[in-house]
């Protein structure tokens, strides 16, 4: 595998202004160039709490980006927010087993997922979320999305500081 080109991700997180919104469309575009998604999503996870907020989505009408909600504990929970393994399910019938808007991921053309942990000090802060067609993420394309969770981070830790000048 080619080594990816970071540059516009970095310059996009160098960027002043539009926060953390430049940067999380420079990591979509990334991801899009590592491993390949049709459906990408971002979401913070507060495992003390039990609760997620999608914060960014390239599908806005589908999937907006909204206030926090609970999650389940499922498997997908104890390998993706316990484990801190990225998951993968690469039929809609796996995903169906944990998530339970199955219908609208596969109305949207997928049926596979991987949701890669973004882990900072030992704790999953947040996880990107890859939907793709039927059996697309691969062993290789799994590994691959390891190289995706340092720009994840970055990202997390920007919507963390806007959170802050919000206040």
């Amino acid at each position: 595998m080619e080594m990816p080109d970071y540059k516009k991700f970095v310059d996009a997180v160098a960027e002043a202004g539009g926060q953390p919104e430049k940067a999380y469309a420079a990591l979509e575009a990334l991801t899009k160039e590592i491993v390949g998604v049709k459906l990408f999503t971002i979401m913070t996870s507060d495992t003390k709490e039990k609760l997620s907020e999608r914060t960014y989505s390239n599908m806005p009408d589908a999937y907006p980006v909204s206030g926090t909600k609970p999650y389940n504990d499922t498997y997908w929970s104890e390998i993706t927010l316990n484990q801190k393994k990225t998951f993968v399910a690469n039929t809609i019938e796996d995903i169906a087993e944990v998530f339970d808007d199955h219908e609208l991921i596969k109305s949207l053309g997928c049926e596979s997922v991987i949701n890669v942990p973004i882990i900072v000090d030992g704790e999953v802060i947040g996880t990107i979320n890859c939907l793709h067609e039927r059996g697309y993420y691969t062993e290789e394309r799994v590994r691959a999305a390891e190289a995706l969770k340092l720009p994840g981070a970055v990202c997390m830790l920007l919507h963390a500081q806007q959170k802050k000048k919000a206040c």
